[in-house]
């Protein structure tokens, strides 16, 4: 887009007309909501084309500029990828409506009649950096629960996110709802981000999903109130009782299945009394995959056969989201020491233990601080999609209002509606 001089009126004037949209939007019916989803997901097909040919300057910029392989991953759109996102979109129409829910009713002593019932936020701004689908997922569920959005999209992403945007916003005013409810600031300059954080009393709701840099960012700076979504530091434990060939299958999934994404296996920790027997063939699964190992002393000793792919852990790399072919491998005591391990480096994603001694499982699910816990499972279901919620906005790590996938539940807030009979206050 042409060079814009006034940064902060653009982003101020582009959140203004978005709020504004997000009234109608407010009130439109499930049924009308339902059905602009629908169109937002069939417009992405139809206009694929459109979004790979966008996708594929980022990604031509993204190598030239040296790009690691993980952020590329996540950048990278395909077909298939432009179909999970049409998909998820329509999962997300399908699902009970989140707005008018009565989550209490009862009559107070007095006789008046009080009903608790959920409403939209209004106006959600959500930032987020290389993952263009994100585009999709978050204007599908601020639309589904009666949300205007006003997204700012990733620097590398910036094409690939202008092109969904603008494809689902055609969408929605095709289907007689307002155009400005799905708005995208079209400028990769920074100063865009901090204009948005600004605008307290027209912004609701401010959302980052990123890496830790752009998170604590917006925890820091923004004057709007934020919804932390967490980087994902995620580790799997190998119980002294675990089933060796299942403790494989599942640690190979959650590291190399997808390796940009917040939920792949960072850490894997292994109790000392297998770790003997356990290590050599794991770590050699690792490496024959492409991991590059960075372990303990232990796991050094046990990775005779893979030392090219091996490198001394150092304490940084304990509490380390690599986004990449890499993974920690630390020895523990026990289940407490694990527990310990986990809860001290762990950002409170998605934690999971190997384990045929249910005693274990139990005492990990429990014990663990994070929004995810697993007992033999990889942690790479943690995802809206895999949890029956539908599209999600990200993995909220924090405790308050929303924890775990951020669905469409989660975007919607309360309001008491009160009828009376001409009831006063005594």
């Amino acid at each position: 887009m042409e060079r814009i001089d006034d940064i902060a009126g653009y982003v101020e004037d582009l959140a203004r007309a978005a709020k504004a949209a997000s009234r109608p939007l407010g009130f439109a019916t499930n049924a009308e909501r339902q059905a602009a989803v629908r169109a937002m997901a069939a417009a992405l097909r139809s206009q694929a084309d459109a979004i790979l040919a966008a996708n594929a300057e980022d990604m031509t910029a993204a190598e030239e500029a040296g790009v690691n392989a993980g952020l590329l991953d996540r950048l990278l759109l395909t077909p298939e990828r432009i179909e999970g996102m049409a998909a998820g979109l329509e999962q997300l129409a399908d699902l009970p409506d989140p707005v008018g829910r009565v989550l209490e009713h009862r009559t107070i002593d007095c006789g008046l009649d009080l009903s608790k019932v959920s409403v939209p936020l209004g106006l959600v701004a959500m930032v987020y950096e290389a993952r263009p689908n994100v585009t999709a997922d978050a204007a599908g569920i601020c639309i589904r629960t009666g949300n205007a959005c006003i997204l700012r999209g990733g620097s590398i992403a910036q094409r690939s996110c202008v092109a969904i945007a603008r494809v689902l916003a055609d969408a929605l005013a095709e289907c007689g709802l307002p155009h400005e409810a799905v708005s995208i600031i079209e400028t990769s300059d920074r100063a865009a981000t901090g204009a948005l954080m600004s605008l307290r009393g027209v912004v609701d709701v401010l959302i980052p999903r990123g890496g830790a840099g752009l998170i604590q960012r917006c925890v820091r700076e923004s004057l709007v109130p934020v919804i932390e979504t967490g980087t994902g530091n995620c580790h799997t434990y190998v119980h002294a009782s675990a089933d060796f060939d299942k403790a494989r299958r599942i640690v190979m999934n959650a590291k190399t299945q997808r390796v940009g994404v917040c939920n792949a296996c960072e850490s894997l920790l292994v109790d000392e009394a297998v770790a003997t027997a356990f290590l050599p063939q794991m770590l050699s699964e690792l490496a024959a995959a492409g991991v590059t190992i960075h372990g303990d002393a232990v796991a050094r000793a046990a990775a005779t056969d893979v030392l090219d792919h091996f490198v001394d852990a150092t304490e940084e790399d304990w509490g380390r989201e690599y986004l990449s072919m890499d993974i920690s491998v630390h020895v523990v005591s026990g289940l407490d020491e694990a527990i310990a391990h986990v809860n001290r480096y762990g950002t409170g994603h998605s934690e999971a233990i190997i384990a045929e001694d249910a005693e274990a499982c139990e005492r990990f699910l429990r014990e663990v601080d994070a929004s995810s816990v697993y007992a033999n499972a990889s942690t790479r279901f943690t995802d809206g999609g895999e949890f029956g919620l539908g599209a999600e906005i990200g993995i909220s790590t924090q405790k308050l209002h929303a924890r775990g996938p951020f669905a469409a539940e989660a975007l919607t807030t309360y309001k008491y509606e009160i009828r009376g009979t001409g009831q006063v206050r005594p």
